[in-house]
């Protein structure tokens, strides 16, 4: 008789729980937040939207090819990481004085961007 009142208070307590509202999101200044309740309850091993044949591919056979970055987006990623590393050392290189370094700066991001538009260039004229 324990165990079964120790069960049901568990489940009110549950039941309770899940019925509150939740903030979702701000709908901008006049919007204020707007709320809905908790819908999902799971019983056992069984969740509302369990599928056993998530990410097998003759299911699903579009997750395969799934986002795969284009040779033009690996080498524009490329040129952007060393000139990142170009930029860093420049902007932390004291020997050189504070209007040289900056001016140093703005040439190398203008080289980035223009070896990014060469390289752009370039694949597309292939």
């Amino acid at each position: 008789m324990k165990k079964l009142m120790v069960m049901i208070l568990a489940l009110g307590i549950t039941a309770a729980a899940s019925a509150q509202k939740v903030a979702v999101g701000f709908r901008g200044h006049y919007g204020g937040w707007y709320y809905h309740p908790r819908t999902t309850f799971v019983v056992g091993a069984y969740a509302p939207y369990y599928n056993p044949y998530y990410g097998y591919y003759p299911y699903y056979p579009y997750y395969r090819y799934a986002n795969r970055p284009t040779k033009l987006d690996l080498e524009i990623a490329d040129i952007k990481n060393d000139y990142d590393e170009k930029i860093s050392a420049a902007r932390h290189d004291k020997s050189v004085p504070g209007k040289e370094r900056r001016a140093n700066i703005r040439q190398l991001k203008h080289d980035r961007d223009q070896a990014i538009i060469d390289a752009q260039r370039a694949y597309y004229k292939r």
